[in-house]
């Protein structure tokens, strides 16, 4: 008996080990939680993904498409989780804004949780999401914006009424919508009391914002983009595609060629 009591004393003055987390089980911060898929080597950076309305870190993982575009970057995934499966945004439908989750807060303890935990460089993170999460990806350019070295928001910006500005410096933006695109039309749509915000309106803003000016325009095999630059050499793209709301991997793969080579 007392040869097993010093035994358990003994284990109990070791520090158990951190549950583990992965791109199957969640990563647990202060407000939340996340999902982290790691490239073989040493990562050299990361693509933050936002999901879009009703999705989650979990389905996010499941894209494997998605999990080797980062692969290739040498990047790792990291699916931010919004609460009940929609981000607490302003102006959003359905939400008591100042009484839910402070999303900002939360990205910032995952970043600081991802720098930390697992080596990613703090200047080399990307962020991009879809629909619902392309809104978030502009919230963050707009209020987190010296915290990514890029962001690829794809269907989606913010609710009406559109920030008149941003309190982050100007970024390297592409943006990727379709034209027909029926669920987050490019000029928007009203959703009960709220109302989508118009891409044109936004983008309009943000050219205000770090005075880009325009500098050319490029058809691709599935999109046609429009490029500004501002004095800085910090870039504003817009890609269209001939479609509606879809996510495609080789349209952020694009994106990412463009951000991540300046």
């Amino acid at each position: 008996m007392f040869r097993k009591t010093l035994a358990v004393l003994a284990l109990l003055s070791f520090p158990l080990p951190a549950l583990a987390c992965g791109p199957d089980d969640d990563c647990l911060v202060e407000t939340g939680n996340y999902r982290i898929s790691m490239p073989e080597a040493a990562p050299r950076g990361a693509l933050v993904f936002a999901h879009g309305y009703r999705g989650s870190s979990r389905g996010v993982m499941r894209n494997m498409a998605l999990r080797r575009l980062a692969d290739e970057y040498g990047f790792a995934l990291v699916a931010i989780n919004s609460v009940s499966g929609s981000w607490n945004l302003r102006y959003s439908p359905g939400k008591t804004f100042s009484e839910g989750r402070d999303e900002m807060a939360y990205v910032d303890a995952v970043l600081d949780d991802v720098i930390a935990k697992y080596g990613v460089p703090a200047g080399n993170v990307y962020a991009t999401g879809f629909s619902e999460g392309g809104m978030m990806t502009w919230t963050l350019l707009c209020e987190r914006g010296s915290r990514f070295a890029g962001f690829a928001p794809m269907s989606g910006t913010f609710w009406t009424p559109e920030p008149a500005e941003c309190a982050s410096a100007p970024a390297d933006v592409v943006h990727i919508h379709g034209t027909a695109d029926p669920t987050v039309p490019i000029t928007g749509r009203q959703i009960g009391q709220s109302k989508q915000g118009n891409l044109n309106t936004v983008l309009a803003m943000y050219r205000a914002h770090g005075d880009y000016r325009d500098a050319g325009r490029e058809t691709l095999d599935t999109m046609t983009c429009e490029f500004a630059r501002n004095p800085e050499g910090r870039r504003l793209d817009l890609c269209l595609f001939d479609g509606g709301h879809s996510f495609s991997v080789a349209r952020l793969r694009q994106a990412l060629d463009w951000l991540t080579q300046g």
